[in-house]
């Protein structure tokens, strides 16, 4: 899967000289929590709600509301932005773009292709790939988790002929260490458990859907 298969096309963007008033009004009437930076065209930063709130005055504050607001209001985006950038391209493998997130600590990425932004990729569009790959979401499906040895040659087809002669489709299947996951599209996997352990298969859990 691809960053361009799951990113935000076409994302919501600042200029360096927009407030912290404008940028925090577009952030909460539009639910994001990032936005990039753009000048001319080009990427110039990143700014996160986290960093506008970090100017922001504080509840406690003694300053008047009208204060706040003049503050807010003459504050520009360009002295708090994030300027040094961590990007991908619209054709980076999807768990890149996790790899980056993880190690940079940054809950977003913008999408550069040819030096202009064309999408955004977050934590939360990673989750949602996380979940759509183990199909958690499929209805009237069941989660049959398998103990599987690292050398055995053949174990997936092995698993698969076993549930295909019960006339029953693999929907998703994940490979976690020592542990095969495959998901089914049916609940009832009684006699689909009784043929997998016949053959020597020791099932770890069964999860059945029902939404």
């Amino acid at each position: 899967m691809y960053v361009k298969n799951r990113m935000t096309a076409n994302p919501f963007i600042v200029t360096p000289e927009a407030t912290v008033a404008e940028t925090l009004e577009l952030m909460r009437s539009k639910k994001i929590r990032r936005v990039p930076v753009v000048k001319n065209g080009k990427l110039a930063g990143i700014i996160s709600e986290r960093q506008l709130l970090e100017v922001s005055p504080s509840p406690a504050t003694s300053l008047s509301i009208f204060e706040i607001n003049y503050l807010l209001s003459k504050t520009k985006i360009d002295s708090i932005m994030t300027k040094d950038v961590i990007t991908v391209s619209p054709d980076s493998l999807l768990e890149e773009a996790a790899l980056k997130m993880r190690e940079h600590n940054v809950g977003g990425l913008p999408v550069v292709e040819n030096g202009k932004v064309i999408g955004i990729i977050t934590e939360t569009d990673i989750f949602d790939s996380f979940v759509e790959i183990l199909g958690f979401k499929d209805t009237n499906s069941s989660r049959i988790a398998i103990e599987i040895e690292d050398d055995r040659p053949g174990v997936l087809a092995q698993v698969a002929g076993i549930i295909a002669g019960y006339g029953v489709n693999i929907t998703h299947l994940v490979i976690f260490r020592n542990e095969l996951i495959v998901r089914v599209n049916t609940q009832n996997t009684h006699d689909i458990i009784k043929g997998l352990e016949g053959n020597g298969f020791r099932i770890i859990s069964v999860t059945n859907n029902e939404f």
